[in-house]
């Protein structure tokens, strides 16, 4: 009781704190499992002009591990790149250590997230000015709609582009901050994630679907194209469980035309009424997608095959409910 009343007090500090002093006080959160495998999954496309890719990963909560799908965000302000967050073992624990916005991209455990973060730096755009331009050479990019696009094949890692280890240290990514990276570490100029990356991270926590002892390392969701955008919360289920091979071809293409004919509905719709939804309607597609949901998460006639390949990559990685602490730290690495 002792211990949770610290917890709180502590993270009541951290909520009146200023973004710049995010970065140096900071929640680590520990628990005595790993997490996962990061799962295999097809990235949307940019949703529009200056959003950036923050990737997916393994968060935890009262129900254990839970998976915080990617996404494209507006960032805070021009200029700033987003350092992911990544969990770190130390000592028999495994701690995460935030994510943060920042004028440059700091030390994110080596992780290979994909989509640009190969495990150092970003290779997925760059700042121009005002501008932010996107390297389609790892990012999905319609670049008949976005045109402030480049081609840099060199930020391609293939040496680990198939590491799915979702942790640093022992065990895990063996890797330490350079000198540039302890720099930016210790640099003022961070900001916290946004209010809406944050809302992101709650409603994943909220979603069963999401939980590592409920899905076995598969999520339901595993990125999206921006945060709360619920229908392409389905079409990316739907694209992700084909490239996984839980849908077969035709299993997707009835679930994309139920979708396709939702859309239309909706746009009916909204056209009866002003470009805006009743609340009698908005249930009703409410239901309708949450039965393609449930469709999507019933086809899983290679069940037993997936459970086979879990299991090899469940050593010594995992999804359970272990005891867990929770303590501050000041602008500590750990590994």
């Amino acid at each position: 009781m002792k211990r949770i009343f610290k917890s709180i007090v502590l993270l009541a500090a951290f909520l009146i704190l200023t973004p710049e002093l995010y970065a140096q006080v900071s929640i680590g959160l520990s628990v005595r499992i790993a997490p996962p495998a990061l799962p295999v999954y097809a990235q949307p496309a940019c949703p529009a002009d200056g959003y950036i890719w923050t990737p997916g990963y393994w968060a935890y909560g009262d129900s254990g591990y839970y998976w915080v799908p990617g996404v494209w965000v507006r960032p805070p302000r021009v200029g700033v790149l987003w350092t992911p967050g990544y969990w770190g073992f130390d000592s028999g624990i495994y701690v995460f250590h935030a994510g943060y916005w920042g004028p440059h991209v700091g030390f994110y455990g080596g992780i290979n997230y994909g989509f640009g973060y190969s495990g150092v730096g970003f290779g997925g755009g760059i700042w121009a000015g005002n501008v932010f331009r996107y390297n389609t050479a790892v990012t999905n990019v319609n670049r008949t709609v976005i045109r402030n696009t480049y081609v840099n094949n060199t930020v391609i890692n293939n040496t680990t582009i198939n590491n799915r280890t979702s942790f640093n240290g022992r065990g895990g990514v063996d890797a330490r901050p350079s000198r540039e990276e302890q720099r930016i570490m210790n640099d003022n100029n961070h900001l916290q994630a946004t209010s809406q990356q944050l809302s992101h991270q709650d409603r994943a926590r909220q979603d069963r679907g999401q939980l590592a002892s409920a899905n076995n390392g598969r999520p339901a969701n595993m990125a999206m194209d921006r945060v709360n955008n619920r229908r392409s919360d389905q079409q990316a289920r739907i694209a992700n469980g084909a490239s996984s091979g839980q849908l077969t071809a035709g299993e997707s293409r009835n679930l994309e035309g139920r979708e396709a004919n939702l859309n239309k509905e909706v746009r009916a719709d909204r056209m009866n009424n002003g470009g805006r939804l009743t609340g009698q309607e908005q249930q009703k597609i409410n239901r309708q997608q949450n039965r393609m949901s449930n469709a999507i998460n019933a086809d899983r006639h290679n069940a037993n095959m997936n459970r086979r390949m879990q299991n090899v990559e469940r050593h010594p990685q995992g999804g359970g409910r272990p005891p867990r602490e929770e303590r501050g730290h000041e602008g500590r690495q750990r590994r």
